[in-house]
């Protein structure tokens, strides 16, 4: 909880090794990570950021493997209680960004067990929007140089 919000930060972790398809597949996952975090600005259409991002995760044949949404408001009560059905980085929703809103950045895909690269992929920062971009408001490391736990 900050300043009685609450907030939520996930991050893709690996215990001391992570083999080469994991690492290439968890790097899509970033690439999808960083370019939503440039696209969270007032004027946004929820709809569009989530287009865009879906066609990153398509030219790597990953998009089959993407489960939900790439973001979500949130609430004061907790993560789910008083969040706004309008503002989810989903296709169908057409709402746009405006100052002042609270709205996670949060791309994930699973990839079957059995699979190379089996595994979730998933970073989430929470984003305040501004009145010319977006505050991320998570301040910790991500990506293969900072999440492989040695053990």
């Amino acid at each position: 909880m900050i300043q009685g919000y609450y907030i939520a930060l996930e991050r893709t972790l690996f215990l001391d090794h992570a083999s080469d398809e994991h690492i290439r597949i968890w790097q899509v996952n970033l690439e999808v990570f960083n370019r939503g975090l440039e696209l969270i600005r007032p004027g946004a259409r929820c709809c569009d950021i989530a287009i865009e991002l879906n066609d990153i995760y398509a030219r790597y044949g990953l998009l089959e493997y993407r489960s939900f949404g790439y973001g979500h408001s949130f609430g004061v009560l907790s993560h789910y209680y008083g969040r706004e059905a309008a503002l989810e980085l989903r296709e169908d929703i057409e709402t746009k960004l405006e100052p002042g809103m609270i709205i996670s950045m949060e791309p994930m895909v699973t990839i079957p067990e059995g699979r190379p690269g089996a595994g979730g992929y998933r970073e989430h920062n929470i984003l305040i929007v501004t009145e010319d971009g977006a505050e991320d408001i998570n301040n910790f490391p991500y990506g293969p140089e900072n999440m492989i736990i040695k053990k």
